[in-house]
């Protein structure tokens, strides 16, 4: 059993996300899908993102990375697209991380944008779409890349398509085969993390 916190994307906390949450529940797994829009979802990723622009992308950030405070240390960190920003903050700074899964998303662990070196000892793994224009043609997937050429228990999972919020049952984007695929890869990894006390 893993302890999961799962941060949304920029269109908020959908039906969707909540869906994905309760598969790894049915699994046995403690899963926090926190709400940073407090209620708000959006049409569009590009809605939700003038919508964190207006907060602030940092401010933002640093709501998701404030709530592991009132959580334990030993926790996995995923997110969603811009819900990586928190997660792969809080994977690499603060102590105790067991795992690290990003969707869609990934920041370079070197460089100007980096938090820093990636901690040794947890492992993650990446998951987005071969053609997706954001993933792959933003820099992610090279980012990605970076992390597993460098980090010993890191993975790349690439998936036929160029579609972006790929997992998301609740939207337009969903592709079913990919998720199934990508929902499998994401249970073996959380049933493989031993539990903290060994």
């Amino acid at each position: 059993m893993a302890e999961v916190l799962l941060f949304h994307h920029a269109q908020g906390l959908t039906p969707g996300i909540r869906a994905f949450a309760d598969d790894l529940r049915a699994a046995g797994h403690i899963v926090h899908t926190p709400d940073l829009f407090g209620g708000r979802t959006f049409a569009s990723i590009d809605e939700g993102l003038a919508y964190i622009g207006a907060i602030g992308f940092d401010e933002m950030r640093e709501r998701g990375v404030r709530i592991a405070d009132e959580l334990p240390a030993a926790l996995v960190y995923a997110g969603f697209s811009f819900g990586v920003l928190p997660a792969q903050k809080l994977a690499q700074t603060r102590p105790g991380a067991r795992g690290a899964l990003f969707f869609y998303s990934c920041l370079p662990i070197s460089g100007k944008w980096a938090f820093g070196p990636w901690p040794e000892g947890v492992p993650v793994q990446i998951h987005g779409m071969d053609k997706d224009p954001i993933f792959a043609g933003e820099g992610d997937i090279d980012a990605a890349r970076e992390i597993v050429e460098t980090v010993e228990d890191a993975e790349l999972f690439l998936y036929p398509g160029d579609q972006h919020y790929f997992a998301d049952s609740s939207l337009p984007s969903y592709d079913a085969d990919a998720t199934a695929l990508l929902t499998s890869r994401v249970l073996a990894f959380l049933g493989s993390l031993q539990h903290p006390s060994g």
